[in-house]
């Protein structure tokens, strides 16, 4: 009966502690990887957000009856969009506001690391936008 192995115990007794150490040495690096996927998908969510502000921003220019209240109207929509971690420029739009023509409003904003969700990192991160809405070809603007 030289063959019998006692069940519950290692064969070689020098491997006692050896699952806590690879714990201890595991656990930093899946933490960081959590971490890192953390990050990536709140960077994906932030460009969405100013993505969908610049597209609000493009439509609401485009309904108003001239150039300098769409940049207003965009401008409004664009504050109102974004969070307090997240400060954009004001929106530029291509010169071309008249009957017809394809108006392009483009956003540049700037994201604060803690925004990202890198807390205690200072810094920004600037994120770029734009979105392009064709205006009424039977309206008339000024």
């Amino acid at each position: 009966m030289s063959s019998f192995v006692r069940r519950g115990r290692s064969a070689q007794p020098d491997e006692r502690g050896s699952m806590a150490v690879e714990l201890v040495i595991l656990a930093p690096v899946l933490m960081m990887f959590v971490m890192l996927i953390v990050l990536i998908g709140r960077f994906v969510t932030v460009q969405g957000d100013i993505d969908a502000a610049a597209r609000d921003a493009a439509r609401a220019a485009s309904l108003e009856p001239s150039r300098s209240e769409a940049v207003l109207a965009a401008k409004d929509v664009v504050d109102k969009s974004l969070d307090d971690q997240t400060t954009c420029d004001p929106p530029t739009m291509t010169p071309n506001f008249r009957a017809g023509a394809t108006l392009v409003v483009r956003l540049r904003c700037k994201v604060s690391y803690q925004g990202l969700g890198l807390l205690g990192v200072r810094g920004h991160k600037v994120v770029e936008a734009e979105s392009a809405v064709p205006l009424d070809p039977y309206r008339s603007y000024r």
